[in-house]
């Protein structure tokens, strides 16, 4: 294998992840708070699943460089306990996939792509217990690590799997922010310049999550600079 694709496949995990595994974090802001009641106690997240959410905002959107990569590293050793301790709780593992992705994100380089196969089977398992949970994320991020992660033979990336993943996820919250906006960010890297747009005005009008202040923003920023590019590249 060359150096040249080995740099290349580097800089690309490098970049992926950290960004892109928000979508369960915010779709878990979509529904709660202090003062949320849920229509089933079952779907409620455990105070652990909510502690890890609270600490990953703090990491993904106030810290940096180094500092980031450190708070991620001891949260995905939190979320490993959370999911040791229970097993068989899908947003739990939903979690565990977000923070390791995040973490993947920071970190970069080959050495990443261990954490984002943890992540990769993080979902798939929540997927199997609770296809439903928090808003179908795990369709979501799946989908999304999918289409950023380096295909064979350095990775399992997947554009075709990709897209199937990110549908389930629309299909079960239509017109949350996250799934429209990895949506339109999968589109716009496959040049459907016109669908992207779509589906990124779509979801910057989606509706604000109490509680997620902080994610709504930093999501909102990310929509408006790909709208950017995509108006760009559209001409």
């Amino acid at each position: 294998m060359s150096k040249q694709f080995n740099k290349s496949a580097s800089s690309k995990l490098s970049k992926m992840i950290a960004q892109c595994l928000t979508v369960g974090a915010l779709a878990l802001g979509a529904g709660f708070s202090t003062q949320v009641v849920y229509a089933a106690p079952s779907s409620m997240p455990s105070e652990g699943v909510v502690q890890l959410q609270s600490q990953w905002a703090e990491a993904m959107y106030k810290a940096h460089g180094d500092g980031k990569e450190k708070q991620l590293e001891k949260l995905s050793d939190q979320a490993r306990t959370l999911v040791g301790s229970n097993p068989e709780d899908a947003n739990a593992l939903i979690w565990e996939g977000i923070v390791l992705g995040s973490y993947a994100g920071a970190k970069g380089g080959l050495g990443a792509l261990g954490l984002v196969k943890e992540a990769k089977a993080a979902f798939e398992k929540a997927i199997s217990l609770n296809a439903k949970a928090l808003d179908g994320s795990a369709y979501t991020s799946l989908g999304s690590l999918y289409y950023q992660v380096p295909g064979w033979p350095l990775g399992f990336g997947d554009d075709a799997k990709a897209e199937e993943f990110l549908k389930k996820g629309l299909a079960i919250n239509p017109n949350g922010i996250d799934p429209n906006y990895f949506y339109g960010d999968f589109l716009f890297r496959q040049g459907r310049y016109s669908e992207s747009e779509q589906a990124l005005n779509k979801a910057l009008n989606a509706s604000a999550r109490p509680g997620r202040e902080l994610a709504d923003e930093g999501r909102r920023g990310e929509i408006r600079d790909l709208l950017s590019k995509v108006k760009a590249k559209k001409g």
